[in-house]
């Protein structure tokens, strides 16, 4: 880049809605410039479901991030989920013309035509379709092979698609603010770019965003995505199962998992009770923290097991960093513990990330995604000239929206 860029990433998550403005100097340093966030209304499991609402919260984090960073927004890039998302890979053959031994870049193009063409549902549309690696004559090619001899081409393909009007509603909501939409990304892909580095996604690593209503997941291997997803399972389905058990109103349920609970199975963190004050005068609660516990470390551990179970065959044998844990609920305390015994692997909590400016936002994950979303398009800057290694096939964007305006 030959001059600074202003960013601005979008979460419309289910408990938060998060605006991000950033600067991406000449140097490829970040800073933050700005932060809005409301709670949010009308999004359940990553989804829309009431427009209006959702649309008031976007409108009320967009003045706030305008107001702090002093900029005026135009256009942001979208984190999108929901459990209609899917990653699936493929792979594409391609035979080089007889007396053309040398490939050539059109060679490669049509390689990655081939590839990126699955069957997908009619009512799904294609949001990423990212290269993994090349296959020369069955030789692996981390980069592209222009200029190499052979007589076959293949190319694997990570390719992510989802329902088109789900994610049409929320390119409208963004548009009618209004703001353009300079890209859509599947959030698990954008918080991975804060909680990897190259050398972590070379030596395998699985990233999991547990946020308020789901649990996205991307799996990196030999550095490139070999599966992505998303579970519609959160912190919130803890909550409502502690309010199901106890009885205790949903406002101290939430209260007594973060202040109390503990996800660990440690028999220590189980022992006596928990006392919660009534405010309105009526006796004391008590509850025996092992219950407590235990209601928290169940739909926790299905939580991570459904995650785990959407693993290809062996992949987890191939991850040679470990599983990072993002998203606010991932500060759950113990989730570290009970995430090593489910996956037999280290378990990470991502660095602080390299960001100057306001920050200190930034030490609590649930703020991944947004802070990945800037990552994601400084990304898409350095690669540009170059071609996307991260960004979608010409057209996706479009065919998302094709009313124009």
């Amino acid at each position: 880049m030959s001059k600074a860029r202003i960013h601005v990433g979008l979460e419309i998550g289910t408990t938060k809605t998060v605006m991000v403005v950033a600067e991406v100097k000449p140097d490829g340093s970040v800073k933050i410039l700005g932060l809005g966030e409301t709670r949010s209304a009308g999004a359940r499991k990553g989804e829309i479901v009431d427009y209006p609402q959702v649309r008031a919260c976007v409108k009320a984090a967009l003045l706030e991030a305008e107001d702090i960073s002093d900029v005026d927004i135009n256009s942001v890039f979208l984190a999108v989920t929901g459990p209609h998302i899917e990653g699936v890979n493929n792979r594409g053959t391609y035979r080089l013309p007889e007396g053309e031994p040398e490939i050539r870049r059109e060679h490669v193009e049509e390689v990655k035509e081939i590839a990126s063409d699955i069957a997908i549902p009619s009512d799904h549309v294609y949001l990423h379709s990212l290269i993994r690696n090349y296959i020369v004559d069955g030789q692996p090619h981390a980069t592209m092979p222009v200029g190499l001899l052979g007589k076959t081409l293949d190319a694997e393909f990570h390719i992510v698609h989802g329902v088109r009007t789900r994610i049409q509603n929320s390119i409208k909501c963004v548009r009618e603010i209004p703001l353009d939409v300079d890209d859509v990304v599947f959030a698990p892909i954008a918080s991975a770019q804060i909680a990897l580095t190259r050398k972590r996604k070379e030596a395998g690593a699985l990233v999991m965003d547990i946020g308020g209503g789901t649990t996205d997941y991307v799996l990196y291997v030999d550095g490139a995505i070999l599966a992505s997803g998303c579970i519609p399972v959160g912190g919130d389905h803890v909550t409502n199962d502690i309010h199901l058990v106890t009885h205790i109103p949903l406002s101290k349920a939430e209260q007594v998992k973060k202040t109390e609970g503990d996800a660990s199975g440690d028999p220590a963190k189980s022992a006596g009770v928990v006392k919660i004050p009534d405010e309105a005068g009526f006796p004391e609660v008590e509850i025996k923290r092992q219950i407590l516990n235990d209601v928290i470390r169940m739909r926790l551990q299905e939580t991570l097991e459904l995650v785990k179970s959407r693993l290809p065959s062996g992949s987890l044998e191939r991850v040679g960093t470990g599983v990072f844990l993002t998203g606010g609920s991932s500060l759950m305390k113990g989730l570290g513990e009970l995430a090593c015994d489910v996956f037999g692997l280290p378990v990470y909590r991502p660095e602080r990330p390299d960001v100057s400016g306001v920050h200190a936002y930034f030490k609590d994950p649930q703020y991944s995604t947004a802070l990945g979303l800037i990552r994601y398009a400084q990304i898409l800057d350095e690669e540009r000239p170059h071609g996307s290694g991260l960004g979608k096939v010409g057209g996706f964007l479009r065919s998302l929206w094709p009313f124009g305006g």
